[in-house]
Parts: structure tokens; sequence; C-alpha cells
């Protein structure tokens, strides 16, 4: 494999939605979402009103890639060997003793299959995406909040969690005006959703124009996709894709067989009957991506012709793109944003000075390193900190095992040329070799010198 990757060698160019190509006011949408669960479990399940009430420093609590034990209502940041580097009890951390009568210094019993990105059990959940994030902080406090009342030896507060999320975020939802969060953002979406820039869109027509076969794959439902594009691209977003999938329900659309996950034809945004095959370009719901890469060979008259997904979840997107499909990955990764400083922009639809109902107690972006739980990309190893060593967590690890490149935003490559030269993360490079435009400050400093 060449040490080396270019977006011109790519005959088709994938694209994710959300967190992918629309960008959202992190802190605005994670406030939404959390008082979206919240909400639910206090007006219908009859939890304690206190989980509506969150301040500040309590969003520092959020920090993608931890791993719910659900068992013991203890979150674990995890080591790329599986043993657990830091943990909480809800929101307040375990003292390196704690963790070592807990866990001990093996690797965590559900670590493969963690690692085999089977992250939806009964036993575990695990946090990758910022859909999922602002629910780490809610079942933290949930545990926070049963322990007070009476210490709990098991939890069993997930299956109102779980019911929280198909409330809100059910497929008819939208529009039926359903929940918190779709009304919300309906209402109001230049308050959470940030336009793309002109260099995206120009990037995207350039991509076009030199014969690259555009995708768009989304597990949002057809309603919030067109929602979002026509809100970030405008209304004729439709001309900037090929095809469009949406309700692709990943990561089973890159897992599941034709048989198990045929494609379906959309009219007033309600699924119509499946498909026996993929045959032209259009918009369509749910699939696989074994017909779509039949339609491919057609489109681009090629034998095998190279795909790239662009992607933010390691476990919906780059993962399965690259396991089961062979798939060039490139991950969005917002924590490469970590050093920069993000101003408030003000658009027509909200000026600064406006107060929304979700507005007030912003958190900390979660891109951000937080106290509590350290980088993103790495932590000491050494419970018993007689020998302290800087190790990858897992999650640093599964970016060089599965991605082609990592950026930090689309709007960061967009004014390159297309034969741009990338290097890409590979077995025999450096740990921070496929970072564009520059690794994590972390990485940087466990490099070893020459």
């Amino acid at each position: 494999m060449s040490p080396s990757f270019s977006l011109a060698e790519c005959e088709v160019l994938g694209f994710d939605l959300d967190h992918t190509l629309c960008r959202y006011c992190l802190p605005r949408s994670a406030r939404l979402i959390y008082d979206s669960f919240a909400q639910y479990l206090v007006t219908k399940k009859g939890y304690d009103k206190d989980l509506l009430t969150v301040t500040p420093e309590n969003w520092d609590f959020c920090c993608k890639g931890l791993a719910l034990d659900l068992e013991e209502g203890n979150f674990l940041k995890l080591a790329k060997d599986g043993t657990v580097l830091r943990a909480s009890h809800g929101t307040k951390s375990m003292t390196p003793e704690e963790i070592l009568e807990t866990y001990g210094r093996k690797e965590w019993k559900h670590f493969k299959t963690v690692s085999g990105m089977i992250s939806r059990t009964a036993k575990y959940y695990f946090y990758d995406n910022y859909f999922d994030l602002p629910g780490a902080l809610l079942c933290a406090k949930i545990v926070d909040i049963l322990d007070q009342h009476d210490s709990q030896k098991k939890y069993d507060f997930w299956k109102d969690v779980i019911a929280a999320i198909q409330h809100n975020y059910k497929t008819s939802a939208f529009k039926e005006n359903c929940g918190t969060y779709f009304p919300e953002v309906k209402n109001d979406p230049g308050k959470y959703l940030q336009r793309c820039p002109e260099s995206v869109k120009k990037w995207l027509r350039q991509l076009k124009n030199a014969g690259k076969v555009l995708l768009l794959i989304t597990s949002s439902h057809s309603d919030y996709c067109r929602l979002l594009c026509e809100h970030i691209l405008g209304n004729d977003f439709a001309e900037f894709f090929d095809i469009v999938i949406t309700n692709a329900l990943k990561p089973g659309f890159f897992s599941h067989t034709p048989n198990q996950r045929p494609f379906r034809t959309l009219e007033n945004d309600e699924e119509q009957e499946a498909l026996q095959s993929l045959d032209k370009p259009g918009w369509y719901s749910q699939g696989n991506a074994t017909q779509l890469y039949e339609l491919l060979k057609k489109m681009t008259s090629k034998l095998e012709p190279k795909v790239v997904y662009f992607g933010d979840s390691m476990h919906s997107d780059i993962f399965p793109a690259r396991h089961y499909s062979n798939w060039e990955t490139v991950f969005i990764l917002e924590e490469l944003r970590g050093d920069e400083v993000i101003t408030p922009v003000e658009t027509e639809s909200e000026p600064l000075e406006k107060k929304g109902k979700y507005e007030g107690h912003h958190p900390k972006a979660p891109n951000s390193d937080s106290k509590q739980w350290g980088s993103y990309f790495v932590d000491i190893s050494g419970l018993e900190s007689t020998e302290e060593t800087l190790v990858q967590t897992w999650c640093c690890q599964c970016i060089s095992t599965y991605s082609t490149i990592a950026i930090p935003s689309i709007e960061a490559i967009a004014d390159l040329p297309l034969d741009y030269r990338f290097t890409r993360f590979s077995s025999n490079s450096s740990e921070t070799a496929g970072f564009y435009p520059n690794p994590p400050r972390s990485l940087l400093s466990n490099e070893p010198s020459n």
C-alpha cells in the first residue's frame, strides 16, 4: 500500500451528514440533547427533578471514548490494551485504589466485544459521537441520584434511557413533532446548525466537475436530512449528490446482506416497497453497501471503483466502511480542533444577544479536553503511579488502525488541490502520520525524538 493518499485517485466520495458535512454548534446541541432525554425521564418515568439541573461545571464530564459499565454504574477510559486508565462511579472520579479493586490491572472483561465494535449490549454502552455524548452526563447523574436514595449494587435505568432516546429520535418523531429535539431544531435551525462554508460548497462542485460520484449516506430520516441539507447547503442541495441514502441504519448498512437490508424507495418521506437491486442514481432509504457498490461499478465503468467515505463515528462510519467494504476512510475528528479558539458567529436568524430556551449555561465545547478525563488520545499508565508512562487510548489506536487520514473538518481540506497527497496512517508510520493538518499536541509529546 502506498504511504500516501489522494482524493484524485478515488472515483467515488461518500459523506456522512451529521457532524461531518453538517456541523453543529456543539455547546447548544449538547444541552438540547441532554434536556430532551432528561425531560422525558422526569415527566414520563418519574425520575428526580434534580436531573434537569445542570451546572456549567457538569459539562466537563462529557468526553468522547468512555465506556459505561451498566452493571456497576461506572464510566471507563480504556488504554489500547484494554486496561482501565481512569474511571468514575456516576460523576465521581474513582481513585487508583478503587479502580484496582474493581477492575485490576488486566484487560476489561468486555474489551474484546468493544474492540470488535459491538458497542451496544445489555452490559455496557460506548460513547463515540456527539449525539450520544450528552447521554453520558445524564447517566452519570442518574447513578449519583440513585446512590443518594439507595446505594445500588446493580443498576436498572438503561431501559428508561433507551425509551428516552427512542421517543426523541424515532423515525416518525420529526413528522409528528414528537419529543423535544426535533421541534426545537425545526423551530430555529440556525441556532444549532452551522452553514457549510462557501469553500466546502465550491469543493463539492469541483469534485462533481472532475467526474467524481458523490454519495450522501446518513442514518438520519429523510425529513430531517432535508432540513439539515437545505439549511447548510441551500435548497438546491440535491444537485451536489448523485445518490442520497437516508435511514441507512449504520453500521448495518455496511455489514448486512441485501436480503437483510434491502433498499427502499421513498414517497413523501414514507418508505415504499423493497427493491431487488439498485439500478440508477437517486434518493433511497435503508439499503446495503453490497448493492450500492454494484451500482457504482456501472456508474464509473470500473470493475473495482475506489471509494472514500467521510464520517465522524468510529463505530458507525469508519470501522464498518473499512472492515466490511474495504473503503478508504476519512475520520472527522473535532478533537483536533481542541487547540483552536472558537468564537460564536452571529447569524441572521439569531443575533448573539438573543437568549433562547436552552441558552444561559452553555457546556464547554465537547471537543476540548476534559479536566476529569484528560486527553482523548493519551493518558498516564500505571495506577499505582510508581512507573508512569504515557500510553495511547483505545480510541487513538482505532484511529490509526481504521482511518486513512483524520481531519478536524471538511473545511480543513476544501482549499487543497484534488491531487494533494496526504500521508496515510499505516503500521510502519509514526503515531501522528495520518493527522491533517496537525496532530494533537498530546500525541506529539508522546512521539520519540530522533
